[in-house]
This record gives structure tokens, C-alpha cells and sequence, in this order.
């Protein structure tokens, strides 16, 4: 009765559980910088609109997917006049925004995924407008 009472006993310690032997692999939350500035307002100029999007972070194992839209940003709830999607594992990703309507403030969103981890995004946005 002693040896059963001390062996459950051992077993409430934490070195009694089993452990997995595939231990868990945790990625680091995305970290990423925007050029122009997430949360920033430009002031109006002409084209073209370049955005780089650098992942700052270790990139996760299967890479990340970087969806960019550009929108007015006057209240209408318009569809974007640009979108692009990508999927890539390099730090430094370039993208080109086209068709801005002139005269509009515009708002770009950014949203960073890793592929490993869907749970892990991160969302930026910046405002800009075209001048003639």
C-alpha cells in the first residue's frame, strides 16, 4: 500500500508526464516594415506608387503570402482599382500601384501571412492621393 501511494504521489510531479517527442515548433510573430510607413499620410504626387513590404522577423518555414489592395478612401465602399497577391519566402517584396484615380485620397491594406502558421498576420495601411 506504501510503494502504490508513493509511486502515484511521484506521478503528480511534473517530470512524471510524458512528454511529446515531436516538440513544438513556434514561429516568431511577424514583424514587418512598409515603405511608405504603415499608418502614414503622403502627400500627394504622381506616379508610379512603389510599396516594398519587408518581413523583419525569421521567416517562416513555408514563406509568407502579401496581399495588397489599393481603394478610395472617401466613405463610398468601392471596390479596390488595384489588388495583388503574392507568395514568397524572400525578406524584400516590391509592388507597383496602378490606376489611382487623380484627386482621391486613396488608402492601401496590406496584409502579411505566414504560411506556416495562418494564425500569424500581420495588417499595415498607409494613405496616399495622385496629383495631375
Amino acid at each position: 500500500m506504501v510503494l502504490i501511494t508513493v509511486a502515484v504521489g511521484l506521478c503528480l510531479f511534473p517530470a512524471c508526464k510524458k512528454g511529446s517527442s515531436n516538440p513544438s515548433t513556434s514561429e516568431a510573430n511577424l514583424d514587418v516594415v512598409t515603405t511608405p510607413a504603415n499608418g502614414t499620410f503622403q502627400s500627394p504626387s504622381i506616379e508610379p506608387f512603389i510599396l516594398t513590404v519587408e518581413v523583419k522577423s525569421a521567416m517562416p518555414a513555408g514563406g509568407v503570402k502579401i496581399d495588397v489592395s489599393a481603394k478610395k478612401d472617401d466613405g463610398s465602399g468601392s471596390a479596390p482599382f488595384f489588388t495583388d497577391s503574392r507568395t514568397t519566402t524572400s525578406a524584400l517584396t516590391t509592388f507597383t500601384i496602378t490606376n489611382t484615380p487623380v484627386g482621391v485620397q486613396c488608402i492601401v491594406e496590406i496584409k502579411v501571412t505566414s504560411l506556416s502558421k495562418s494564425s500569424n498576420q500581420w495588417t499595415g495601411s498607409y494613405h496616399y492621393s495622385r496629383k495631375s
